[in-house]
């Protein structure tokens, strides 16, 4: 497999009928839907992904949604790749952010749906590469409403920002609130009120996804379940992958017996 692909999560899902709580994912997401819908929720506005169209979410964005008979596509390119084919393209390297997250551009649909076909059929490396280069950059080409410095996501939002970055370094720690708050200098009721506002989650919900996008990828790179779970501070395996599948649609296990992960419900 490319190495430009390593460590990218992939999902083909057929018929799920699944709600997803509200989350977010440090990676843009990519995917297509080729039958059924889902009703998404993003920045407080509805959207239906119907038959043959595009998603989008940039990187932090908070999400939910209600599925029916879905059978979709996705992939979550990192920040890194994005900034760096972005930079190819422009000669500078900044972080493109996309306006719609339901997206209707057919050329498009079709380069993503070559690109997706390349890679589950694991045709040539080279092909499956040049298949994301030209669909990615057609999508920053197209899509693109602006950016941010390299490396600047959450440098808008001090609280979100630091508290991110207190939570990453020690993503196992019995968090409370009174820490929390204290790491930003706020009182509790203070903390709370912006962190939501800001953010579009509470610091609970907020820490129980960054445990799980933390697990999810030490689960692709084939840690135990139970051993991924504990390092991210669960330490009741049955809540894990209650959440776990809360938040991503389909069980710890799922991903564990599929590489790269290729799901059919």
């Amino acid at each position: 497999m490319s190495p430009l692909l390593n460590n990218i999560l992939f999902e083909n899902v057929s018929f799920s009928s699944e709600d997803f709580t509200r989350h977010y994912h440090d990676t843009y997401t990519v995917g297509l839907t080729y039958k059924g819908v889902l009703k998404s929720y993003n920045a407080n506005q509805s959207y239906d992904s119907y038959e043959y169209s595009i998603r989008v979410n940039n990187p932090g964005e908070v999400h939910a949604g209600k599925s029916k008979d879905w059978s979709h596509v996705n992939f979550y390119p990192t920040v890194e790749m994005m900034s760096n084919l972005y930079e190819q393209i422009f000669s500078v390297k900044k972080i493109p952010y996309f306006q719609r997250h339901i997206v209707d551009n057919k050329i498009l649909f079709m380069k993503l749906h070559n690109f997706f076909d390349a890679y589950f059929k694991k045709d040539d490396d080279m092909l499956i590469e040049s298949n994301l280069i030209d669909a990615l950059s057609n999508l920053i080409l197209t899509s693109t409403i602006y950016t941010k410095d390299h490396k600047q996501i959450f440098e808008d939002n001090r609280i979100v920002k630091n508290t991110y970055e207190f939570i990453k370094d020690s993503i196992d720690t019995n968090f409370t609130l009174d820490s929390l708050a204290s790491n930003v200098n706020l009182s509790k009721y203070h903390f709370l009120r912006l962190f939501k506002k800001e953010f579009g989650l509470t610091p609970h919900a907020f820490i129980v996804n960054e445990r799980l996008n933390r697990a999810n990828k030490l689960i692709q790179k084939g840690l135990p379940i139970s051993e991924a779970s504990l390092q991210v501070g669960f330490n009741d395996q049955s809540h894990f992958s209650r959440n776990f599948k809360k938040y991503f649609g389909y069980t710890p296990s799922y991903l564990q017996k599929n590489s790269n992960i290729i799901l059919k419900d």
